[in-house]
């Protein structure tokens, strides 16, 4: 499978060269906007890469930022196109594709979900049950199909060469929580069996004998590059999607993983709680 180029990544890529060379040269984002003629607010987007650069703001920075050497021009040249390129995911009409991008470009990942199984490790009935319910905006079954589909490319991850480097804490209450019925549920726990087989997945269980925990009301991701753009951690909730990149923010989620990975069970003991819970879902209602 082909490198994946993803724009996002580019953007951020880019973003984090520019922002760094601003602050070498202490300048403030104010005096770079008065050099391009453009708003402070266009600067602080593209030092993020919410916003992507064109060929002329690259070539303007560059000279306000002192950058001479040829390759070094190109290479920031290539950042600026390869940003502005489409992924696949930015046809679904997605108000994630952020985080999809991301995800696409990500080396590893590390993610606790308390309620719901990660959407990487779900079958498509136990997503297409998922998006059945949503209560606002309430979805027509081809949008609900639409989704489905977003999910199940968003797997292809899994298996690029190398593949995404997986590591999972659920806790033993995504286990219990019945999405779809039983007989979605026993199907989606022996596909979660088979994907932590795989050599790129690790996957723990936090049981309900472990008690309190840090991160009993929450869940989030932190995805990893293998470029020199920061990590960054993904936090979603019902009013929307917060991307944290700050040292100390991506940090403080790394120590809460590690409180996490301590409570939880072996990956080995972890599997034989899936399949006894399993067996459960299979049984005949008496």
């Amino acid at each position: 499978m082909p490198e994946v180029r993803s724009p996002t990544l580019r953007r951020r890529e880019l973003g984090a060269f520019l922002r760094a060379r601003r602050q070498e040269l202490g300048l403030t984002v104010e005096q770079v906007a008065e050099h391009l003629l453009c708003s402070p607010s266009k600067v602080s987007r593209m030092e993020t890469g919410q916003r992507g650069a064109t060929a002329r703001d690259v070539r303007d920075l560059c000279e306000l930022y002192g950058v001479l050497d040829a390759g070094e021009r190109e290479r920031l040249m290539n950042l600026a196109r390869e940003g502005k390129e489409q992924g696949w995911w930015q046809s679904y009409d997605l108000n994630f594709s952020t985080f999809v991008g991301l995800e696409a470009a990500a080396v590893s990942t590390k993610y606790y979900q308390s309620l719901v199984i990660p959407g990487l490790f779900q079958t498509a009935e136990y997503a297409r049950a998922m998006h059945d319910v949503v209560v606002y905006p309430k979805l027509s079954q081809e949008r609900i199909d639409e989704l489905v589909e977003v999910r199940l490319r968003r797997q292809e991850v899994l298996k690029h060469d190398p593949p995404l480097v997986i590591s999972a804490i659920l806790d033993e209450a995504a286990l219990h929580r019945v999405v779809g019925g039983p007989a979605t549920m026993a199907a989606q726990l022996a596909h979660l069996i088979e994907i932590a087989d795989l050599p790129n997945v690790t996957l723990r269980i936090i049981p309900y004998t472990s008690g309190a925990h840090a991160a009993m009301d929450s869940m989030f991701r932190i995805l990893e590059f293998n470029v020199p753009a920061s990590s960054v951690v993904y936090v979603e909730g019902l009013v929307g999607y917060i991307y944290l990149d700050q040292p100390k923010d991506i940090a403080r989620y790394k120590e809460v993983f590690e409180c996490l990975s301590d409570v939880a069970l072996s990956p080995k003991d972890s599997i034989g709680l899936i399949a006894q819970i399993g067996v459960l879902y299979e049984k005949p209602p008496v």
